[in-house]
């Protein structure tokens, strides 16, 4: 795919009959998103942590969109069981899912544990996505055109995966931390591409990245100076979310895209511009990195995915 500075969410096909669940769609990237699935007729299910929140953006859609087809259910990505109770709902209420978009995330927040005590980074922005993704397999493979999208970060290119210390007892940065989760969500992204293609499966993964954002995602979690940084001293460089949301749309909609493609702005570093294939990281896309992140991964969640293993 070449540079698409002129692409917009005027050039989302007709999504009339597709369903999609957008992780995080109650603000900022995942609001953004929804709102211009809807407006192509999307059948967008917002999952989201807090269901009054996620009402709150459904009805300003419908405000701007009456008729707009939606739906809220609650989902906390750092909560394990929560995953699985959302899947099963979802499983008893939809035959087929067309289009799961990874977006939600948290941004280096100080050190805090999940319900199931794994660092809260790691638990909400990889591992829930995983469990997710696994969980809902069987749903888009049966579904139209299906895809998976897993929002990463230009971030991911500073990251490592600390196997020695994922939950940060030993030493504990917040922001090495959020770096270390981006990574895994690059990781994840890659290795589903290949064990997908490996397994002649239907779905397609793609990984997208906004570049630099204006949302509650540098505000929200982040306290001291990162938060001045973010909040403060970069903000008047930060792209709308509806901007920023464009890669991930491609991504999602976008007739040309393969699998394995990672999309992001065209601008400078990536920071800003139209959505383009960009590069993932050589480390990413190290087989070797990505079975052994699987496999913690499925330890973790105990989730397994339906389709043999890559050898």
């Amino acid at each position: 795919m070449g540079k698409n500075q002129r692409w917009t969410t005027d050039r989302i096909p007709d999504q009339a009959e597709r369903v999609f669940v957008v992780t995080g769609a109650n603000s900022g990237l995942g609001l953004a998103t929804t709102r211009a699935l809807a407006r192509k007729g999307g059948h967008v299910i917002l999952a989201v942590r807090d269901e009054a929140k996620g009402h709150r953006a459904a009805a300003e859609i419908t405000a701007e969109q009456p008729g707009a087809d939606l739906e809220v259910r609650r989902l906390d990505l750092a909560d394990l069981d929560s995953v699985r109770a959302f899947a099963d709902q979802l499983r008893a209420d939809h035959p087929r899912l067309d289009v799961l978009v990874n977006n939600a995330g948290l941004m280096a927040p100080p050190r805090s544990l999940s319900a199931q005590g794994h660092e809260l980074q790691f638990a909400c922005n990889h591992l829930g996505h995983f469990a997710l993704t696994g969980l809902l397999l069987d749903l888009l493979t049966d579904g139209k055109d299906p895809r998976v999208v897993t929002v990463s970060s230009t971030n991911h290119r500073q990251g490592h995966l600390y196997f020695n210390d994922l939950s940060g007892e030993r030493t504990y940065s917040p922001m090495r931390f959020y770096n270390q989760s981006k990574f895994a969500n690059a990781v994840f992204g890659w290795e589903l591409h290949r064990r997908l293609t490996a397994a002649d499966s239907p779905v397609r993964s793609l990984l997208a990245h906004p570049g630099y954002a204006s949302t509650n995602l540098q505000t929200s979690a982040p306290v001291g100076m990162v938060k001045v940084l973010f909040g403060r001293v970069l903000a008047p460089l930060a792209q709308p979310p509806e901007q920023g949301a464009l890669p991930q749309l491609y991504a999602a909609t976008a007739p040309d895209v393969e699998g394995g493609e990672f999309i992001g702005p065209d601008g400078f570093a990536e920071l800003r511009g139209g959505p383009t294939q960009v590069q993932l990281s050589t480390a990413a896309a190290d087989p070797r990195t990505g079975r052994r992140l699987w496999e913690l991964s499925e330890q973790l969640t105990d989730v397994r995915f339906p389709f043999p293993a890559t050898s």
